[in-house]
């Protein structure tokens, strides 16, 4: 597959590897003026390109950006792209970085995203963390494989997501429609918590919408009172200490 990937941060850039070490022909784009971000392409496997470059001619787009710099983007930068080119977004919505969002009280994250992008997307990626992305991949099949979910309008494009989360190392889960993406989101038992298939499934039947962002705001709180920012392991274990309920 050709595959665009917006942003070279901690999931994009690692999705990048990934992909172009599996044999898919991947580019990348930032906000790093372009003899920076060739050099970053370059130890990922990828190609560098413009923002407008970075959508063209690919099967696949993915959004690997903070939640606030959507609106950065330049206006109907996929107007040209066609239909069936699946769309992803990996980002996820923290107030004290992004500011408060009012419509985010009424439609989930992606959904305000899909907005911006004026196309329908996939969420996907954004319920893991770096370490889980970096070390924790395995082969189909293997035993205790983490899973991470998908949450999307189109069963099409759906199963081609699935396809590229087998291929960095995960089981993927279908979350249903966009409207329920917000069972992956931060502060819900499925958000950043390595579950397998079946603990997955079950963690996103559990998640209670009015309580994740209560939850979201409080493990931040915590994180941010620590003298030194948490190791993975350490952000691993609180967020399933506190989503699983043995706190």
């Amino acid at each position: 597959m050709k595959i665009g990937i917006v942003g070279t941060g901690a999931i994009g850039s690692l999705l990048a590897e990934k992909l172009s070490g599996a044999g898919h022909q991947v580019k990348v784009t930032n906000t790093r003026a372009m003899p920076e971000l060739e050099k970053i392409a370059a130890s990922l496997g990828a190609s560098a390109a413009s923002i407008q470059g970075v959508v063209k001619d690919v099967d696949a787009i993915i959004f690997s950006m903070p939640f606030n710099a959507y609106t950065d983007l330049p206006a109907d930068l996929l107007k040209e792209v066609p239909q069936d080119v699946v769309v992803m977004d990996t980002s996820n919505y923290y107030p004290f970085r992004d500011g408060e969002i009012p419509e985010l009280e009424q439609i989930t994250e992606s959904e305000y995203i899909s907005g911006i992008l004026k196309r329908p997307i996939v969420k996907v990626f954004n319920n893991m963390l770096e370490g889980t992305l970096k070390y924790k991949g395995k082969t189909a099949g293997a035993e205790a494989r983490v899973a991470i979910s998908i949450a999307g309008d189109h069963p099409e494009h759906k199963k081609i997501v699935a396809h590229l989360v087998d291929v960095t190392g995960f089981d993927a889960v279908d979350a249903g429609s966009l409207a329920e993406s917000w069972r992956q989101q931060p502060g819900t038992p499925a958000y950043c918590t390595e579950l397998n298939e079946a603990e997955l499934i079950q963690a996103l039947a559990d998640a209670e919408k009015g309580k994740a962002p209560a939850i979201r705001d409080f493990i931040m709180d915590n994180l941010s009172k620590q003298g030194t920012w948490p190791s993975y392991e350490e952000i691993l274990a609180g967020n399933r200490l506190h989503e699983m309920g043995k706190k």
